[in-house]
């Protein structure tokens, strides 16, 4: 059995009305606000977004997809490092996001060009990680990447991998493999897994109504008329 999520359910044994490619797509239609709006009023969740420090590598990234966890920190051993990094690389499925619980790593770069070429063939949608190196060639793969900085400075010998899929902490947020991951340029959130499609059709459900209130805004309408009439602002 997988890891459990946050309600309980491992996200092995989730079984979504609709294919998981359809829900990504769906999600990607939407914002990061209202998504939270409906894990903090409809979920009663108080903490729902990872640290504001990662931000994607250009604006417009929107990066949705499948937890796929990994663990590492700042070591100096290099024994079966790489087969570890291959090992990994190969156990990505289609749809994943790659989340790096770094360790508080201020110095190295987890992420550069050759692990988005694979990450890519192997259909993962995404990373969040602390460093970068190889922006150019990341941007050019058009890979959605999420950071906290870019550092030239390489993993081998100043920070390894230490075990993968399985739950990791990242700011006030435990992520369970098989969460999902959505990023836009307002931050990036992770929703349980148990939930995940009932948190789209609630999500997708403020985007429809945030059209008829500034529809309502447009018209002119005094913001306590929009209030009263089930607006907000």
């Amino acid at each position: 059995m997988g890891a459990l999520t946050k309600q309980g359910i491992s996200a092995n044994d989730v079984q979504y009305p609709v294919p998981v490619a359809e829900m990504r797509e769906r999600y990607l239609q939407l914002f990061s606000g209202a998504i939270n709006d409906v894990l903090r009023f409809n979920y009663k969740m108080h903490a729902t977004s990872l640290p504001a420090s990662y931000r994607p590598l250009r604006d417009e990234m929107k990066m949705v997809g499948q937890a796929f966890t990994v663990k590492g920190g700042p070591d100096i051993t290099t024994d079966g490092e790489f087969e570890m990094r291959a090992e990994m690389l190969e156990t990505l499925h289609q749809n994943s996001v790659v989340i790096w619980d770094c360790t508080g790593d201020t110095v190295t770069s987890q992420w550069g060009e050759v692990m988005t070429m694979a990450a890519g063939k192997a259909g993962c949608r995404g990373a969040l990680v602390n460093g970068i190196r190889d922006t150019q060639s990341i941007l050019e793969q058009q890979f959605p990447v999420f950071y906290q900085y870019k550092s030239n400075t390489g993993m081998l010998g100043r920070f390894r991998m230490y075990y993968y899929q399985k739950p990791v902490l990242i700011g006030e947020i435990i992520i369970h493999p098989g969460d999902w991951i959505f990023g836009d340029i307002d931050g990036v959130i992770a929703i349980p897994a148990a939930i995940a499609y009932d948190v789209l059709v609630a999500s997708e459900a403020i985007k429809v109504k945030e059209v008829d209130i500034k529809a309502m805004v447009e018209s002119g309408l005094k913001p306590t008329e929009v209030v009263k009439r089930g607006g907000y602002f």
